[in-house]
């Protein structure tokens, strides 16, 4: 069961391909989002779809596969742990960020896959 301390599995879609560096040290680190929807019905009976968006971190060969395979539009099943950090602008102004670090991910489906089935 401790391996249910702090999991995080989404599938959702790319909002943009994969932004991936890499560090001083060697290393490389991809940021992109993905959206998930809720769709449900209100109480007058109307659908309601609800877009949420969340960050997600991948480091070393996640993040060099990332840029490898994933791109805007894509479906995705992520597996990570959730994280909180905060950091200071330019301004002096502390930000607080949410983000995912992913552990395993799979790409689901292309946006063009999407175009070939319409």
């Amino acid at each position: 069961m401790s391996n249910l301390r702090n999991n995080v599995q989404l599938i959702g879609r790319l909002g943009k391909s994969p932004e991936v560096k890499q560090l001083e040290s060697g290393k490389f680190v991809a940021n992109v989002s993905i959206a998930t929807n809720d769709i449900y019905k209100n109480t007058k009976g109307e659908k309601v779809i609800e877009t949420q968006w969340h960050n997600l971190v991948a480091w070393g060969k996640n993040a060099e596969n990332f840029q490898k395979i994933l791109n805007k539009g894509d479906e995705v099943a992520i597996q990570g742990k959730l994280t909180h950090r905060s950091y200071e602008d330019k301004d002096g102004i502390t930000r607080y960020v949410t983000e995912i670090v992913v552990n395993e991910f799979v790409k689901l489906s292309s946006k063009n896959q999407l175009a070939n089935v319409a």
